[in-house]
């Protein structure tokens, strides 16, 4: 006899060793991090893009994302309630339209001077205005509520005509002041 072996163990030899091959590299592919295809060969693992930090859902998707374009007020508003800027602001906004809040008439003769830790300082052109205006006063306060809201300003200081402050810097000298120098 020959050492020939009958076709049907020659066969199942040969297909044993292939399916062992088959299975040693599904092993090295799982171990690479590979995937087999729809044909059964390897593919690369999907790539995803880990965003780094502050990048948050970064997308290239039709939906609504971080990093689109957004609407400018509504951050300024985040960032000026973070901050505690929103009774300055406000307050700013009033002396801005200082017009249009009291009225054209009353706005001819009387300034906002300053508004400092929610005192607001108006100067009058005249005593008279002066004395209207303190007449007018809780009207006002109402009004400035309505813009600024409850709170911003607590009191509201109406001065009259102030003749020119010799006084310079924040120490000064007592004394006769400016006579001494005009002869």
């Amino acid at each position: 006899m020959s050492d020939a072996q009958p076709p049907e163990q020659e066969e199942d030899s040969t297909s044993s060793a292939a399916s062992q091959a088959l299975a040693r590299a599904r092993a090295a592919a799982a171990a690479k991090g590979l995937r087999r295809s729809a044909a059964g060969r390897p593919v690369p693992g999907k790539r995803r893009f880990r965003p780094g930090p502050g990048l948050g859902d970064v997308g290239s998707g039709s939906g609504p994302s971080r990093r689109d374009p957004q609407m400018l007020g509504p951050i300024v508003d985040k960032v000026l309630t973070e901050r505690g800027w929103t009774a300055p602001v406000s307050m700013g906004g009033v002396v801005g339209r200082w017009r249009e809040i009291v009225g054209d008439q009353l706005a001819d003769h009387c300034v906002v001077e300053t508004f400092d830790e929610a005192v607001l300082v108006v100067r009058a052109d005249s005593t008279a205005w002066a004395t209207q205006l303190r007449l007018l006063q809780p009207q006002l306060e109402r009004r400035l509520a309505e813009e600024v809201g409850e709170d911003v300003v607590e009191k509201i200081v109406i001065r009259g005509p102030g003749g020119p402050s010799w006084t310079r810097g924040p120490r000064s000298v007592r004394g006769r002041g400016p006579r001494d120098t005009y002869g």
